[in-house]
């Protein structure tokens, strides 16, 4: 009978070890996400299946070109993902012809499937604050991003993580690549 106890609290330990290691993994250093819709085209597709780094930005400041994940304001358990085009202190512009500028120097990026059609609310210069970054998707005309005031400029509090890892589809399976 001894014998049974003790594997019992064994196991019992065992399991709890795993399930805090769970815990502690998914709520601090990564977790998977979906992509869903068309916004990162073509980048990353919809039904991509990433990790998401939680720890990258705790030791690291987000760079130009990152592609982060961030909770949309309005909707509960909705997450979107996009890429860092303008930083704290920076002035953001989108001309008439789709041009992006960054303090008035036209950004130097390959990340746009296609020519802006709507530069929103980026037609006038928009001054991030200290904390904050202009995101887009790269599927410039189909993505909702912080050219649309329901989504507007992301604070760094807000950035859940960077987009890490796609595991899925597995013939895509590999690191993601921000430059």
């Amino acid at each position: 009978m001894k014998g049974v106890a003790r594997e019992i609290l064994m196991t019992s330990i065992y399991l709890l070890v795993a399930l805090t290691l769970t815990y502690l993994v998914i709520h601090f250093v990564g977790q998977r996400t979906e992509v869903i819709g068309s916004s990162m085209y073509p980048t990353l597709e919809d039904g991509d299946n990433l990790i998401v780094s939680k720890i990258t930005y705790r030791l690291e400041d987000p760079k130009r070109f990152d592609i982060i994940v961030f909770p949309f304001q309005y909707e509960n358990e909705t997450f979107f993902i996009k890429r860092i085009i303008g930083m704290p202190g920076e002035t953001v512009r989108i001309d008439e012809s789709g041009t992006i500028y960054i303090n008035d120097v036209p950004l130097d990026e390959s990340y746009g499937y296609e020519v802006i059609q709507d530069p929103g609310r980026a037609i006038q210069p928009v001054t991030l604050g200290e904390d904050e970054y202009f995101v887009m998707g790269d599927n410039r005309n189909n993505s909702t991003d912080s050219r649309a005031a329901v989504v507007g400029s992301i604070k760094r509090s807000e950035i859940i993580g960077k987009a890490w890892v796609r595991i899925y589809p597995f013939n895509k399976f590999g690191k993601i690549d921000h430059q």
